[in-house]
């Protein structure tokens, strides 16, 4: 069957399957999350089976350490993805909260919050997306296409294979949560530019990924992901919490869009922080590119390029410039940066209200490590992705942003009257 094809039907099919979960209760859909948790728990011997696989194709393509681990599975991070399915379960039903209000005109007017309808989430070698997005669609009402990438396919195959074991014990069709198993690049092609079924598309991976849909998508599209994320050491700052936050930052999960891929420092305290930055960062691993302005503070620093200011290295690469002052970091976050996470460190509360007013992102911290940008710490189970945009829904997103409204008008035959204003 050509791609297109394949993609609309199985478009068509998810469609019309998802029809009976965007009317379901929610407590049917608690107990269908609840009952995946437990078989995704038991299923942990064929998931990582097929991880393995990925994993061994994965390495014999070359893919880097950095996304090996990315896409690698462990009993641990199973059982964590089965615990955020349960703890999306415990939310509560972003369905509800309807708003009613009467007008003169004797029209009751109730606004609704109702499923967007059929999601669809193109995203590449990370597995656990494959189970947040099921979760969080099914949690809101909606249905759901997978698209991953081709180094996590046979994970995201076993993975789905248990939502739809969950999916048919709690009497909803399969093609609820549909993952397109084919892996040709014109897969991804088609599922942006086939309209009439897909509700909202989107793409959680790279730089390259997320522009590709957002420059080629004809259905709409929520831009997320790409993290340039900053760290902006002010004069008055902590040295000694700047350095644990810089490590935790860099070094936890390089690979990952909420690590901190930059760092600012304001010059007054480059000579005395700098140094301890090189010999607290060089045994853990990181590569510091360093910008011509202080590369001088370190013995074994690259010398930074301008391209690096604007790289997500995903690895552990950290480049670094000298600014001289507040108003000079939040310009070069601005230009270099992604509107993902920025986080300033400092002991000066007037330092840190102009960063935070100024500064363009969808997440900024103060004395807080960027790594906390994630739907699971904000306390939503997990996200679909954080939007960097910012329309509908920005930063992590939960249940509320994979749902709309609906108005419902009532009366006992009300008409519309005439009048001298009248706009419509």
């Amino acid at each position: 069957m050509d791609i297109s094809d394949y993609i609309l039907t199985l478009e068509q099919r998810a469609k019309a399957a998802a029809a009976a979960l965007n009317i379901s209760s929610h407590e049917a859909r608690v107990r269908l999350l609840l009952d995946l948790a437990a078989r995704v728990r038991a299923a942990e011997g064929d998931i990582l089976a097929a991880n393995a696989a990925d994993l061994a194709n994965a390495a014999e393509n070359g893919v880097k350490a950095q996304m090996l681990d990315r896409l690698r599975l462990s009993r641990d991070r199973i059982f964590t993805m089965a615990d955020a399915v349960e703890a999306t379960a415990a939310l509560p039903d972003p369905l509800c909260g309807d708003k009613t209000w009467t007008r003169p005109s004797g029209i009751t007017i109730t606004e609704e919050r109702v499923p967007l309808g059929l999601v669809a989430v193109i995203y590449e070698s990370r597995p656990n997306v494959t189970l947040d997005v099921a979760a969080l669609c099914i949690k809101s009402g909606n249905g759901a296409i997978l698209r991953c990438g081709k180094e996590a396919i046979e994970s995201a195959k076993a993975i789905c294979r248990v939502i739809g074991e969950a999916l048919a014990a709690a009497g909803f069709d399969r093609a609820c949560v549909s993952l397109i198993e084919r892996t040709e690049r014109q897969g991804a092609d088609a599922l942006m530019q086939i309209r009439g079924y897909v509700d909202v598309l989107i793409p959680r991976g790279g730089k390259g990924l997320i522009s590709r849909v957002v420059e080629n998508a004809k259905v709409p599209v929520i831009e997320t992901g790409a993290g340039n994320c900053h760290i902006y050491v002010e004069k008055s700052a902590d040295l000694d919490t700047a350095l644990a936050v810089i490590v935790n930052a860099k070094t936890q999960r390089p690979s990952v869009c909420n690590a901190a891929e930059s760092l600012l420092c304001d010059r007054a305290i480059a000579a005395a922080f700098l140094p301890r930055l090189e010999e607290t960062l060089t045994p853990l691993g990181v590569e510091i590119r360093a910008d011509q302005n202080c590369i001088d503070c370190f013995h074994g620093a690259v010398l930074a390029t301008e391209e690096d200011h604007f790289t997500e290295y995903n690895d552990l690469i950290l480049s670094v410039k000298v600014v001289e002052n507040v108003k000079e970091a939040v310009e070069h976050i601005n230009i270099h940066g992604t509107k993902h996470s920025e986080a300033i460190l400092t002991t000066d509360s007037a330092a840190a209200d102009l960063f935070c007013k100024e500064v363009d992102a969808a997440c900024v911290y103060v004395n807080t490590s960027t790594r906390f940008t994630d739907g699971g710490e904000f306390g939503y189970g997990a996200e679909i992705g954080i939007s960097t945009q910012k329309l509908h829904a920005r930063g992590p997103m939960g249940l509320r942003a994979l749902t709309t409204v609906r108005y419902k008008i009532t009366s006992d035959g009300a008409v519309r009257k005439s009048t001298d204003k009248e706009s419509k």
